[in-house]
């Protein structure tokens, strides 16, 4: 019995040794250095200001056009809108205080206390209007600089933070965790 433990082992034994492989094969470095340009965020943020959304096309960026144009179009149509309304009011409590009728039906049967009013809410609109188009064209300007500084960064599948479940071998549970892992 003895015997046979001492030839099932020396078995064993020989079959690992000769099942490492001699052959070395060193690879090359495969890693490939990308320039980076550090005047790309600020070009961007140019041409952004330039003509708001040629900072997106700069960052191929295409689908954000619609949302850049229809942001900043749909504030100035809303700042032209508000401004011809106001100007209607304005001009109607103008007449009033000279002493004119007005050809409207509408507007002869509001007060001149409505009328203010409504100047007032108007003018309102319209200023908050403009500074909504000009808080679109700022962030349009402030997303081409920060796309194009995000876009020079290295997000390959070679390193990676991924969560992963973890089996307890003691406790026979699972245990969530997070792995960073990094491949050569």
């Amino acid at each position: 019995m003895q015997n046979q433990f001492i030839l099932l082992f020396l078995f064993l034994g020989l079959t690992t040794i000769f099942a490492q492989g001699r052959n070395k094969n060193i690879l090359n470095d495969s890693l490939k250095s990308e320039t980076i340009d550090p005047l790309r965020p600020a070009k961007a943020a140019f041409y952004s200001a330039v003509l708001p959304g040629l900072g997106q096309i700069y960052n191929k960026k295409y689908w954000k056009l619609p949302l850049v144009y229809g942001a900043i179009g749909t504030s100035a149509y809303l700042y032209i809108d508000n401004q011809k309304s106001y100007n209607l009011y304005r001009d109607e409590y103008k007449s009033r205080l000279e002493g004119k009728k007005s050809d409207s039906e509408f507007l002869a049967g509001l007060s001149e206390s409505q009328l203010i009013t409504a100047q007032k809410g108007y003018q309102r609109n319209r200023d908050l209007s403009a500074l909504f188009m000009v808080g679109f064209y700022i962030l349009n300007i402030i997303d081409a600089n920060v796309d194009a500084a995000l876009s020079q960064f290295n997000v390959n599948e070679r390193l990676a933070f991924k969560p992963t479940i973890i089996k307890n071998d003691i406790t026979f549970k699972n245990d969530f965790g997070f792995a960073v892992n990094y491949s050569f």
